[in-house]
């Protein structure tokens, strides 16, 4: 299991620790949402200690096609998938215009 935060909270991040590659494997992600342009991703997910946790991706030609971690947000804790989400949101700017987009049923 990769390493995550040792500091649990609740609506702040922890301080990040380690920078990760891509999301463990035994991280469980419950949803992923992309931008309009396909182009970016955040993942959400839950680690088998029960803290949760964010990632951006992004996805270029040049790169295949292969989704690529952005920012490192990963090595932060939340004490909830509200938290974790929440934090996300006001980290990634294209965040709430997917979300929106989510409710109308565009996406």
């Amino acid at each position: 299991m990769a390493p995550a935060s040792g500091l649990l909270v609740g609506g702040q991040a922890g301080p990040v620790l380690k920078m990760s590659g891509r999301i463990d494997k035994s991280w469980v992600v419950f949803d992923s949402i992309e931008n309009d342009e396909h182009d970016r991703c955040i993942d959400l997910f839950r680690r088998p200690d029960g803290s949760f946790g964010f990632e951006e991706f992004r996805r270029d030609v040049e790169d295949a096609g292969a989704w690529t971690p952005v920012a490192y947000y990963s090595g932060a804790a939340y004490a909830s998938k509200e938290a974790a989400f929440g934090a996300a949101a006001r980290a990634v700017t294209w965040l709430t215009e997917a979300m929106r987009g989510r409710e109308r049923g565009t996406r």
